[in-house]
This record gives structure tokens, C-alpha cells and sequence, in this order.
């Protein structure tokens, strides 16, 4: 990422703390996407998207990564195109969504996707809908992905495919883009084995072809919000946080106890906060979750293991292991509960 706004010259908000830069109104970062790291990640993709003669998308920066209907474009998190933003991103939401290489490809390619979707109107294709779904069909605040499916591909994390037929169609695109998947060896025999050959063939009948829909336009460009950092993170904050989480008491008491014998013990409540981060980032990758996510579920279980005074019955090792499960569980349960959000 480079430090300036394109001009050489480093942004005034650059240096701010974060308090007051959460006032920064979104349209006056003034950012480019030019000599960033993302645009050589674009590039990449570009390059990728050309090698099968298809076209490539416009991108924009924006609040979030998305692809509108209709738009063969992609617009792109503000975020990614200044370190300082990207660490404003990570206090506010614990993790930068697209921050490393990897992943920032996985969602371009996924986003190119949609945009080629776009380009060549292939909704209105008969098979597609055949093999995907309806278009048409809402999308959902929520899902209840199913881990051990053979009919999506798994691209991105969180399971998304299986979130709409849109999304299935971009995640089966992105995977066979990447030059990196071998899906002809890796999807053998899985039902969705016939949806990347139908998008092989798909695609190798556009390659060279010119695209039916080649409008320029930009869907809520950053240099138009003027809402502020705060009001931004204020709203996503509360998108990826948790509305109900299911954890028991009687659950919290086997693990910890507020007997007075254990008087002496250490607070469930403070050990909880100790270990917080490393169990968050665990637990996270041990259930495809949002970090945020995650941790909104063990700042409650602090604030209700501090109601109840309960405190440590065995040592510390052993709690931490018990208490990574205890939270694994109640984590599963509350996204196979239809709650998993649709966020791309």
C-alpha cells in the first residue's frame, strides 16, 4: 500500500488518531486505486480474465466489496488502498476482509464473476438457471450453509456458495479461474463437478466475444458518501455482530463455578479476557466465522460470568481447552441456526 493520496503528498487524516478519524467524512479520504497493492492484485486478475478471452470488469472504490446487478464492474473496499485505513478496519472489525494476497485474489476472482454475468447477460440463459437457480430468488439476510455439501465448490470461506444461485454461479466461476485449482482432479465425483464443466464449456464460447453490456457506471462511489467513519462501522458493527447468541448458563457453571470454596480463584471473567484474542482467532478459524462475530459472543459470556462472580474450578490449561470447545459449540449451533450472514 503507498502512503499518499496519488499526489505524493500523505493524506491529512493519515495521521489521526482514531477517535478523530472515525469523523472523516467517507467521500473526503479522496483515494485512488493507482499504485496501491490492490491495483497489482487487479492486475493479476485481469491478466487471468484475458488468458480465456473474456472480459475485464471496471473497478471502484466503495464501502465494501460487491458487484451490482447489471454492472460489469466491481467496486472495492476503501480500506485496502491506505495502511492506515486498513488499521482502522482491524481495531474496528478485528480482521481486514481481502487484506493479504491470497484472499484479496480469492474475492476478485469471485466479484469478476459476477461481473462477467453481467457483461454477457447470462442470467437470462435457460441452462444457467437450470444448473444454478433462479436469479430471481431472494437473497437472504441469512444462511444455514451445510459443511459436508458436495454440490457447491468451497472458494471463499464461510461456505458461501451456498448462500444464493448467484453466488453459486460467482464461486464456480472463481474456481475455475484459478490457475491454481485443479478442479478437474479436485471435484471428481461431486455433484458440482457438473457445474464447472458447465462453466468451462460456458466459458469457452464467450472467449473472444464481445460483451452485451459495457456501461461504465458506479454504484455508491466512495467521493459520494458522506456519511463518516463512525456512522460506517456503527452500522457494520452491528451487520456482523450477533442479535440472540445461545449460551446457557447451566453451561457457563460447568465450566466455572461461584461456590465461595472457589473464592480465591481466579474471576472467570478476568482469565476470559486474558485468553480472548488467541480463543477468538481459533475459534473463528475452527468454525469459518467472522472474528467480530466471534468475539460479540465472548464479550457477553465476560459480562455474564462478571454477574455471576464465577471463577475458576481447575487450572488454567485445562479451562482454556474446555472453554474453546464450550464457545465452538455454541458458535456452530448459532450459525446452524440459519444465521450465517450474506455479506458479497
Amino acid at each position: 500500500m503507498v502512503d499518499t493520496n496519488g499526489d505524493g503528498v500523505a493524506p491529512h487524516w493519515s495521521t489521526l488518531p482514531d477517535e478523530q478519524l472515525l469523523d472523516v467524512r467517507m467521500c473526503d479520504l479522496d483515494l485512488r486505486i493507482d499504485g496501491t497493492d490492490l491495483q497489482r492484485r487487479i492486475e493479476v486478475i485481469d491478466a487471468e480474465l484475458r488468458a480465456r478471452g473474456l472480459v475485464t470488469p471496471h473497478y471502484w472504490i466503495s464501502e465494501e466489496w460487491f458487484s451490482p446487478d447489471g454492472v460489469p464492474g466491481v467496486a472495492v473496499p476503501f480500506y485496502l488502498l491506505h495502511p492506515r485505513l486498513a488499521k482502522l478496519e482491524l481495531s474496528q472489525m478485528l480482521e481486514v476482509e481481502g487484506g493479504d494476497e491470497a484472499t484479496c485474489l480469492k474475492i476478485l476472482r469471485h466479484e469478476a464473476g459476477h461481473a462477467i454475468d453481467n457483461a454477457y447477460r447470462l442470467r437470462r440463459r435457460q441452462a444457467r438457471r437450470e444448473i444454478f437457480g433462479l436469479p430471481s430468488t431472494p437473497y437472504p439476510e441469512y444462511y444455514t450453509p451445510k459443511p459436508y455439501s458436495k454440490s457447491f465448490v468451497q472458494h471463499l470461506d464461510h461456505w458461501y456458495a451456498q448462500s444464493h444461485p448467484d453466488e453459486d454461479f460467482a464461486e464456480t466461476f472463481a474456481t475455475w479461474l484459478d490457475p491454481a485449482t485443479d478442479w478437474q482432479t479436485r471435484y471428481i465425483g461431486w455433484p458440482a463437478e457438473r457445474k464447472l464443466h458447465y462453466m468451462d464449456g460456458l466459458m469457452r464460447g464467450l472467449a473472444n466475444t464481445p460483451a452485451k453490456v459495457t456501461e461504465q457506471r458506479e454504484v455508491e462511489p466512495l467521493r459520494e458518501l458522506e456519511k463518516t467513519l463512525r456512522e460506517h462501522y456503527q452500522v457494520k458493527r452491528e451487520h456482523y455482530g450477533l442479535d440472540s447468541p445461545d449460551f446457557y448458563e447451566q453451561d457457563l457453571r460447568n465450566l466455572f463455578s461461584d461456590d465461595p470454596r472457589y473464592g480465591a480463584n481466579l474471576s472467570a471473567a478476568r482469565f476470559l479476557s486474558r485468553i480472548r484474542r488467541d480463543v477468538r482467532s481459533t475459534v473463528a478459524s475452527f468454525t469459518d466465522s467472522y472474528q467480530y462475530t466471534i468475539d460479540r459472543l465472548i464479550d457477553k459470556i465476560i459480562r455474564r460470568c462478571r454477574e455471576l462472580n464465577l471463577r475458576l474450578t481447575d487450572d488454567e490449561d485445562t479451562t482454556r481447552v474446555d472453554f474453546m470447545v464450550f464457545l465452538t459449540v455454541q458458535t456452530m449451533n448459532y450459525l446452524h441456526s440459519g444465521r450465517h450472514r450474506v455479506a458479497l
